[in-house]
């Protein structure tokens, strides 16, 4: 009885939450009606509120995350499994989770004084060198002189999830029994035909949960994307150009919004609660399948 009031408070909890952000959040809703989340117009000073420059912002930068973590984070788990000798895996996972540990904000502030200003030059360079390429051209154009940019915002959440990734994927990894690593050794097959051949198999479904669970993370984050995205809602493929996502204005904003703009900050963190809870159900339901079909195949 204990247990099953503890998780229907959990389900009760989020219920509240979710009604209380709405019913704050209603006011934008009235105001903007279907426009606040299709239109690019986020501007306070004009009243407008349409959100869609933030979402982009928040998909754009989280792929972005993504693209980095993922190769990162499979080399690394791959490497711990497979290829490390024992002595060397323990200080690997404790650095590995000691990196998870770090505050965002740590991430962010030595993003901006560090790091921003070498991005700068890197961006200009690469916009120099692909200027009239079609399509490469227009992503890389126009960057940002502070280094304060989308691919700015991308690389300091690559860098934060993919301690999380790595330990994700290290466990599903390790979860491959012995059994079927060794058959394949003994059937002449190399280290990565062996690693292709029964580790990516086996831990597949595990593996995409750990990525949409890191995807999730990038989403959500705050303040180290506040810090160095540059804070210009916009749709556009400069992703060397300034921009913001739904989590960074909010942080930015709510100490002094009030009205409509607050409402509509509220409905932000709503749109964000429930894409977070979405993608959570989807790592679920990814690791669900994926152990319903080992154990059939067991």
């Amino acid at each position: 009885m204990v247990t099953f009031l503890s998780g229907l408070l959990v389900l009760v909890i989020l219920a509240l939450i979710l009604v209380v952000t709405a019913n704050q959040a209603r006011p934008w809703f009235e105001a903007e009606g279907i426009d606040a989340i299709i239109t690019d117009n986020w501007d306070p000073a004009t009243g407008s509120y349409g959100a869609l420059g933030l979402i982009y912002g928040t998909f754009l930068v989280a792929a972005i995350a993504m693209a980095i973590a993922v190769p990162v984070s499979v080399g690394i788990a791959l490497f711990v499994n497979e290829v490390a000798p024992r002595w060397m895996r323990r200080p690997i996972v404790y650095t590995i989770d000691l990196l998870a540990a770090i505050p965002s904000v740590v991430f962010g502030l030595w993003m901006l004084k560090e790091l921003t200003e070498p991005l700068a030059n890197i961006y200009l360079d690469l916009s120099d060198a692909f200027s009239g390429i079609p399509i490469i051209g227009d992503i890389f154009k126009n960057p940002s002189a502070s280094g304060q940019a989308f691919m700015t915002g991308g690389i300091v959440v690559g860098i934060m999830i993919t301690p999380i990734v790595t330990a994700i994927t290290r466990e599903v990894f390790a979860t491959c029994p012995a059994s079927q690593k060794e058959a394949a050794l003994a059937m002449g097959a190399t280290r990565w035909e062996m690693i292709r051949g029964a580790v990516f198999p086996h831990s597949r479904g595990g593996v995409v949960a750990a990525f949409v669970i890191g995807f999730g993370r990038g989403v959500g984050e705050t303040i180290a994307v506040a810090l160095i995205i540059g804070s210009s809602p916009r749709v556009t493929a400069e992703i060397f150009g300034p921009g913001d996502t739904m989590a960074s204005i909010i942080a930015n904003q709510f100490g002094e919004a009030s009205g409509t703009q607050r409402s509509a900050l509220i409905g932000l963190g709503l749109l964000l609660l429930v894409l977070t809870v979405f993608i959570g159900m989807l790592a679920r339901t990814v690791l669900a399948r994926s152990d319903r079909k080992l154990g059939i195949a067991a």
